[in-house]
């Protein structure tokens, strides 16, 4: 059974060199069609405390729990590990890795002999050091190539999902 969870943050970002305001945060669409491609359950993880909607304060506060390696808290989520044998995992890249709230996720969580499909939203950095640090968190873990997915173009992403997923025999893949 696979499992697609996610991170992701709506409000002010930063697209093609701008601030925009988004009413849906870039990781939660492509984490959605992610899951209707592959028939699988859909979970957001949410931060106990919302996070600033200005951009500005969002960076300030990303830089600040990565250099204080902060764990920020999320809500309860009901991920039956034993039974999500493919757990695919979305978030954007903050300051060069996944935002503190996914390694707080990943350090509560056992995924063990699981097989982790990343992909994360971006706007120019890609995966940054994320693959190397998910590496670290799930030592036991098989972590398959990511998909990294440009945050001004997730609405044109199906191709390069599909592209992704067609790698991998149990998701259509040769």
């Amino acid at each position: 059974m696979s499992v697609v969870i996610y991170f992701s943050r709506k409000h002010e970002n930063f697209i093609n060199g701008e601030i925009k305001q988004l009413s849906i945060g870039n990781t939660a669409i492509v984490a959605k069609k992610i899951a209707e491609k592959i028939g699988a359950e859909l979970i957001e993880i949410f931060p106990v405390q919302e996070h600033p909607p200005e951009y500005e304060r969002m960076v300030e506060l990303a830089m600040s729990e990565k250099q204080r390696k902060e764990r920020p808290k999320y809500q309860n989520l009901s991920v039956n590990s034993e039974t999500s044998n493919a757990i695919f995992l979305g978030f954007p890249n903050w300051c060069g890795t996944f935002p503190m709230i996914i390694a707080g996720f990943l350090e509560d969580n056992d995924f063990s002999n699981k097989t982790i499909y990343p992909f994360c939203t971006h706007e120019g950095s890609a995966f940054g050091n994320s693959m190397t640090d998910l590496k670290k968190l799930c030592p036991n873990s098989i972590i398959k190539q990511g998909l990294p997915v440009r945050g001004s173009r997730v609405n044109k992403s199906d191709k390069a999902i599909d592209s992704w997923l067609n790698q991998y025999q149990e998701y259509g893949g040769m």
